[in-house]
């Protein structure tokens, strides 16, 4: 059935900022390729822990931002914004409680998310670079985490920063350097809290997004891996190649020299 002339206006409307927005940054067509990229015929749901995880960043992100806006980093002001936030504002016990369990949510999926990497053997080559980016992001996410613990500015907070500091500086070499930056004094105070609200808010969620950008750059350059017991690349060799996707990125099969 031909399409009427009000309909193909309508799609020249739609579709010309698109393409005014391709013909310039070619965004258009990475995107196209990034959401609609081959993946193996074996592929699970175990290999959703990747994207479950980066979710659950992206709900700590917008959470974080919402607190910071009630947040108080004094030591005289805390402990009482963050009553405010639980107590007093509209909606605040929801998202101060979807941040504080979905820090440990973030954590597991992390770990859960490794194990299967490391089951199904995605670590080898040629994807040595982006297990080592996920370790960083491990270590970035805990350390988050603990920066995070002592903003309440309670006992049990407070007691407890002061345990990991001081287990940071039994380290060999580096600890004592390590635990003098993280309490920003002789002893744990307003100024040790300024600095932790400083990194958990502005340093490792930057480090942590940078890392995961290239993390994800990574897994669409090489591909999705399969599990031992799926296909394996080379048994693609003689399949027909599909028709190359314009844009940004052009797929190609790993080992043709394009």
């Amino acid at each position: 059935m031909p399409k009427s002339e009000g309909r193909k206006k309508a799609e020249v409307v739609v579709t010309y900022p698109l393409d005014w927005i391709e013909e310039r940054t070619g965004l258009v067509g990475a995107v196209k390729y990034f959401l609609f990229r081959k993946v193996p015929r074996s592929t699970n749901w175990f290999h959703t822990l990747g994207s479950a995880t980066l979710t659950a960043f992206l709900v700590q992100t917008i959470t974080g931002i919402i607190l910071a806006m009630y947040y108080k980093p004094d030591p005289d002001a805390a402990y009482e914004s963050i009553q405010y936030i639980t107590d007093d504002l509209t909606w605040g016990w929801l998202v101060r409680g979807m941040h504080r369990f979905g820090a440990s949510v973030f954590i597991i999926l992390m770990f859960f998310h490794m194990a299967r990497v490391f089951l199904f053997g995605a670590y080898k080559y040629p994807r040595e670079v982006n297990w080592i980016v996920g370790a960083a992001l491990l270590i970035l996410g805990m350390f988050e985490g603990f920066t995070g613990y002592l903003l309440p500015w309670d006992q049990t907070s407070y007691w407890a920063s002061v345990v990991g500091i001081n287990i940071t500086g039994t380290g060999p070499f580096v600890g004592p350097f390590l635990a003098n930056i993280l309490k920003a004094g002789a002893e744990i105070d307003g100024d040790t809290l300024s600095r932790f609200y400083s990194i958990h808010m502005l340093v490792l969620p930057l480090a942590i997004a940078g890392l995961i950008l290239l993390h994800l750059w990574l897994v669409i350059r090489l591909g999705v891996s399969n599990p031992p017991w799926g296909k394996q690349p080379e048994d693609y060799a003689d399949e027909e190649e599909g028709a190359a996707r314009q844009g940004l990125v052009q797929p190609a099969r790993r080992g043709d020299g394009k």
